[in-house]
């Protein structure tokens, strides 16, 4: 089946009544025939033998089944926000003197997780430039246990070449994990291209309608159920039965919507290049410096795009001027949304590294949604004229 179809139709687990909407299981125990049979579980469960919420639940099972079909991985844990499972995908495989690699242009917080929480329990931690493979390759060792990046990086959408970085990665023995939001299910060939583990927000696109934290983490059986899975179930991370409902039913529209949305964003970055006042960063145009990666490994630009209005002060007037788009530091979601990353999401860096990162003191980043293309376009319009002059 196509992903669209797997996205309606994968791992439905029916009741006795025989419903078509999928069920909410809203219980955080199962019962036991006898005290042997609670024994026997314990020691091993089968697919559709369940212990607690915190282990697993037949309403998240669903949604990790499917999300898992998908992305075409074996398995996946699903975990209460998109942090949880950044956290617990690498956490749960590390351990002190273990060394890592990862690409220096993250969200903020994947950041605090490499510089900060990381390091604080011995693990060490090198920083590269993901777009340079010289890079990736002088820094990846034999000791290397796992290299971390962003297909494409939050908030200035530079790309990595997946199957370059995997290759040099498992050359040395190490696990590959990406974080593949802004990418979505609907562009991903993070498995295909030699990505080991995948890591996704569910809060952005796969709900798509603001309503609820959720993340993933994706993989082998082997890793999901005796790495991560262990883990997870012990520090509480899981993710809770009716936001995995949520989740489905968001599943079902999902490439509808991200197709929808990325029409969006490739219009609204045109007519905002062809103004000439602002720098537009857009992966599906052809000015963006991974123009020709992008087109090979994802087809299609995505929803985001970002725009430097060259000064905080014109930054802040464009928002403030703007009438359709929500300011907002959530993304991927129907309604469009903006924000400003230097005073927000990544307010927590320094001058030093925003700069390293080009994120600059103008720099905004746009989430395209469902509205109309030509409603975004004048909106936008009307506010950097507002705001520039």
């Amino acid at each position: 089946m196509e992903k669209r179809t797997k996205a309606i139709h994968e791992a439905v687990r029916r009741s006795q009544y025989g419903e078509v909407s999928e069920a909410i299981f809203l219980t955080q125990g199962f019962v036991y025939e006898s005290a042997e049979h609670a024994e026997a579980r314990f020691i091993e469960s089968g697919p559709d033998e369940f212990i607690y919420a915190r282990y697993g639940n037949p309403t998240v099972a669903m949604f990790e089944d499917r999300m898992a079909a998908l992305e075409g991985c074996e398995a996946g844990f699903a975990t209460a926000s998109g942090m949880a499972a950044v956290n617990g995908a690498l956490t749960s495989m590390l351990s002190a003197g273990d060394h890592v690699v990862s690409a220096r242009a993250l969200f903020g917080s994947c950041l605090y997780i490499l510089e900060e929480i990381l390091p604080r329990y011995g693990v060490e931690v090198t920083f590269v430039d993901g777009t340079d493979l010289d890079q990736w390759a002088a820094a990846i060792r034999p000791d290397t246990k796992a290299v971390f990046f962003e297909s494409m990086s939050n908030p200035t959408l530079e790309v990595i070449d997946v199957a370059a970085v995997s290759a040099l990665a498992h050359a040395q023995g190490a696990t590959v994990v990406v974080d593949n939001v802004f990418s979505t299910p609907v562009f991903s060939k993070a498995v295909e291209l030699g990505v080991d583990v995948v890591v996704y927000s569910a809060t952005k696109h796969i709900d798509g309608q603001g309503r609820a934290l959720g993340g993933i983490i994706l993989g082998t059986e082997q890793f999901i159920r005796k790495t991560v899975e262990p883990y997870m179930k012990h520090t509480g991370g899981s993710m809770s039965p009716f936001t995995a409902w949520m989740m489905l039913k968001g599943i079902e529209t999902l490439d509808l919507r991200v197709r929808a949305q990325t029409a969006s964003a490739g219009a609204l970055a045109e007519a905002l290049e062809a103004r000439g006042d602002v720098r537009v960063i857009y992966p599906g145009l052809p000015s963006h410096p991974q123009h020709a990666l992008v087109e090979r490994q994802m087809g299609a630009g995505g929803t985001m795009l970002a725009l430097d209005c060259g000064s905080k002060d014109a930054a802040f007037k464009t928002l403030n001027a703007l009438e359709i788009f929500t300011i907002s530091n959530n993304l991927g979601d129907a309604k469009s949304i903006v924000t400003h990353p230097a005073t927000t999401t990544h307010q927590r860096l320094s001058d030093d590294q925003k700069v390293e990162l080009g994120i600059t003191e103008g720099l905004v980043r746009v989430s395209v949604g469902l509205e109309d293309a030509k409603d975004l376009i004048a909106d936008v319009t009307q506010a950097l004229e507002g705001a520039l002059g």
